[in-house]
């Protein structure tokens, strides 16, 4: 078993990870872990059983460039793959500021909470018809609990 580097096509990182993770399973091929490093532009980490279970995984995948010739020894990238658990201070019916992407700026209240994906879904107040939107947890910032108030970060005090 052994961790190889893809080389991949910047930020379309997530696109190749989908895209391996299909082949994969299609191909039900000895590959353990697929994983993106965060801060790491261009580059996905595959652990298979061997080099060549590694090439099968990525072959026919768009933006996936090639694997680095030398695999990596756990201890080099033991650092970057550390677990980390994020403390998540959103709840449900809690109204959230959208604070980047396409809504930035726009008001709306949590529907559904994933940690594990580091996602909420949440649905626009002023939209006419409620349409659920996923979006990161780090796109958006409380502004309002369900039958509180709360400061927000500018320390001003919303009702």
């Amino acid at each position: 078993m052994a961790i190889f580097v893809l080389k991949t096509t910047a930020n379309r990182e997530e696109q190749v990870m989908d895209f391996v993770s299909d082949n994969v399973k299609k191909k039900k091929l000895e590959v353990f872990s697929l994983i993106r490093p965060h801060g790491l532009r261009g580059y996905i980490l595959i652990e298979a059983l061997n080099k060549e279970e590694a090439d099968l995984a990525y072959q026919g995948v768009p933006y996936a460039k090639g694997i680095l010739h030398k695999p990596l020894d756990y201890k080099e990238i033991e650092i970057m793959i550390e677990q980390v658990k994020v403390q998540v201070n959103i709840q449900k019916s809690d109204i959230v500021e959208i604070i980047s992407g396409p809504f930035k700026g726009e008001n709306a209240k949590v529907k559904k909470i994933d940690e594990a994906k580091e996602e909420v879904v949440v649905e626009l107040l002023e939209a006419a018809v409620p349409i659920p939107i996923t979006v990161k947890l780090d796109s958006v910032k409380v502004i309002r609990r369900e039958g509180k108030k709360e400061e927000t970060e500018e320390g001003q005090e919303n009702e």
